[in-house]
């Protein structure tokens, strides 16, 4: 028994569960500054040659499952043993202190109300009178009253004692519904032009739902930054009707349990006209070794496919840089301007089409962490009640009357309140 009681004082430590809280958001940060999820490709090269903090390398990395932490056995044995710690710290410690707060203290005594930290003598005429109309006035500003012969306790903001162990309910309804969340959750990111849509299976309906995306707009400041990505999405349900729904950063959609994020943007194609041809859509390709956000396409100026050229742009405004086969800049094209000799040939650029990087989550822990939030914040709000006890007691020989109080977070505001009370006897 003492060995079982010495683990369960281990794990109600204080000290053990500000350990785990420090090791869990070490690892959300680490999270946060590691790419989660991508191929093992990706880890093993870009950190097999310049290794994490000089110290983790690509396959370092997937060995401990830093690319994947958040369903990582480490972080979730982590969550699990804060989940242990914060249930038998409230069943040891906040549970008896709730029901030493609820549990009436009787002082039947003078010495015993003197002892406390507020504590006065009062003479009085009538001592039964004047603890009657302290009774009164102690009711009337919403005091619970346990009345006794020749004495009186009194309490109030008792239900300030519920909100720590609130917080640890909360904490693990939150760590549960990240855990559910993490090990059933799943995303899908596409990136789509307008026009195009992207079709998901409605497991309720038992059909499907096409989600269609209309229109993709970037919001530029006068410079040319990019401020907002908005896209205007359609939501094709199995019985044939539609809901539309505009998204941008930080304003998602919510639907059936789906959650649509405007998560990214990039270029997908650019329409170009090559003397007297047909206009032409060209699809372009991200080109990492020219810098990041660059786009851009090899075209062929002749019809055999000799004399080829490279297009490059950065974003869907233009301009697009023409490069030769050997890497040298010929000219700038702007969107919409008239044709420009390139070689042997006039190229005219009319557009250049941007696509919407949509992330559609499905998280089934969500209602679990909203509604550990609601509580978390409840319990916050019930922690900030101090709860004040008043006790009185009077000796009708001496007419004397004894009142004392104690406060566990307010003891300054109910030395000022005792006076006002006294004042009324």
């Amino acid at each position: 028994m003492k060995k079982i009681s010495q683990v369960f004082n281990w794990l109600s430590s204080l000290k053990i569960a500000i350990f785990l809280l420090f090791l869990i958001a070490l690892s959300c940060a680490l999270g946060t500054a590691i790419p989660q999820l991508e191929n093992d490709e990706f880890y093993l090269s870009n950190f097999n040659k310049t290794p994490f903090i000089g110290l983790f390398n690509g396959n370092t990395l997937l060995f401990l499952q830093i690319n994947q932490i958040y369903t990582s056995i480490w972080f979730l044995f982590l969550l699990i043993w804060l989940g242990i710690s914060l249930s038998v710290c409230s069943w040891r410690r906040q549970l008896p202190m709730i029901k030493s707060a609820l549990k009436w203290v009787d002082y039947k005594s003078s010495r015993q109300i003197a002892k406390l930290s507020i504590a006065q003598t009062i003479q009085t005429n009538d001592a039964s009178e004047s603890l009657n109309k302290l009774t009164k006035k102690l009711k009337d500003k919403g005091w619970n009253i346990k009345e006794n012969t020749r004495r009186i306790a009194a309490r109030k903001g008792a239900i300030g004692r519920i909100g720590p162990i609130l917080i640890h309910f909360g904490m693990i309804v939150l760590m549960i519904g990240a855990t559910y969340g993490a090990l059933n959750g799943e995303s899908l990111e596409r990136f789509l032009v307008p026009g195009r849509s992207i079709e998901l299976s409605d497991k309720n309906e038992g059909g499907k739902v096409t989600i269609e995306l209309r229109n993709f707009q970037i919001d530029r400041d006068p410079k040319g930054r990019a401020e907002q990505y908005r896209s205007l999405i359609n939501i094709l349900e199995p019985n044939n009707s539609i809901k539309e729904k505009e998204i941008s950063v930080n304003y998602p959609f919510r639907y059936k349990g789906i959650t649509i994020y405007q998560a990214d943007w990039a270029l997908a194609a650019v329409t170009i006209q090559i003397d007297n041809s047909p206009k032409l859509q060209i699809p372009i390709q991200p080109i990492p070794e020219l810098g990041e956000q660059i786009w851009g396409t090899i075209v062929p100026t002749k019809n055999n496919g000799e004399d080829p050229i490279l297009l490059t742009m950065n974003n869907e405004l233009g301009p697009v840089l023409v490069y030769d086969r050997n890497g040298n800049k010929i000219i700038t094209l702007r969107i919409g301007e008239s044709p420009q000799k390139v070689g042997d040939s006039f190229i005219k650029v009319i557009s250049i089409i941007p696509s919407s990087g949509l992330l559609l989550k499905h998280d089934p822990g969500v209602p679990f962490v909203y509604t550990s939030f609601a509580i978390i914040l409840l319990g916050g709000c019930l922690s900030i009640i101090s709860t004040n006890k008043i006790w009185a007691l009077y000796e009708a020989d001496q007419s004397l009357l004894y009142i004392g109080g104690l406060s566990n977070r307010n003891l300054t505001g109910l030395s000022k309140e005792l006076p006002e009370l006294i004042k009324t006897i």
